[in-house]
């Protein structure tokens, strides 16, 4: 079985060292940049199968970091590690293409779960929903299988994740789909997960796929639930 590899950019000294030294206690390959400057360029040497990306860099700010690796790899995982008050900076992340976040101070464990989480999803990440590969609704096309989108707005390149997602979405079309039931099926996490990250996914694919996001017709919020998946949303 091959290694995973991860890129860790992290300029904290004492952090990076106690993550590399855990990470390669799971049997993950790391490479650590400390600057967005060796990151890119390690980023353009070789592929991983994971990029842990701290937001807070002494030349650049993780979030320009993930906008242009995500423009160049569409389907590589992020990992965005912030800081307690940067709140909106966490929202701007996810909506650049990051697929999940920890705050810090972090939990180790839960960091080694979130890796382990994201990692067997983008290895799980099969056809599962056959019915449709190519989908359409509102003016959008979306291949599933190919993660790429052509909408209203201009062509997209998918994440895994966003991939996962819509799935999920339109195989339950109609129904309405608890936060706990996306968080598991979605990201692998427990039902008490506070986060932030199943609400900015919605909003990131209202942006691609609706013709007014502030007014959604096909990815409802069900208040005090969750989220539906609308096809045809009834005239009038």
């Amino acid at each position: 079985m091959k290694q995973p590899h991860i890129l860790l950019v992290e300029d904290e000294t004492h952090i990076a060292q106690g993550l590399i030294f855990n990470l390669e206690m799971e049997g993950f390959l790391i490479t650590h940049a400390e600057t967005g400057a060796a990151a890119m360029e390690a980023f353009h040497r070789q592929s991983y199968d994971l990029v842990v990306l701290d937001l807070m860099l002494p030349d650049s700010h993780g979030i320009d970091l993930c906008r242009q690796m995500r423009k160049e790899s569409s389907q590589l995982p992020i990992l965005m590690l912030t800081a307690l008050g940067e709140e909106q900076d966490r929202i701007k992340g996810l909506k650049e293409g990051a697929d999940d976040y920890l705050t810090k101070p972090f939990n180790l464990d839960e960091f080694l779960l979130r890796v382990h989480g994201i990692l067997r999803r983008s290895a799980w990440y099969q056809p599962t929903f056959n019915k449709e590969e190519i989908y359409l609704f509102n003016n959008n096309r979306i291949d599933l299988r190919n993660l790429e989108a052509v909408t209203t707005h201009g062509n997209i390149c998918l994440t895994e994740l966003e991939g996962r997602m819509l799935r999920t979405l339109f195989a339950n079309e109609g129904e309405t789909l608890t936060r706990a039931e996306l968080l598991k099926s979605v990201w692998g996490m427990s039902a008490d997960t506070e986060t932030r990250t199943l609400d900015n996914f919605i909003v990131r694919l209202r942006k691609y796929f609706e013709a007014d996001p502030a007014k959604p017709k096909h990815f409802l919020t069900v208040r005090g639930r969750g989220y539906r998946f609308i096809r045809e949303p009834e005239q009038g």
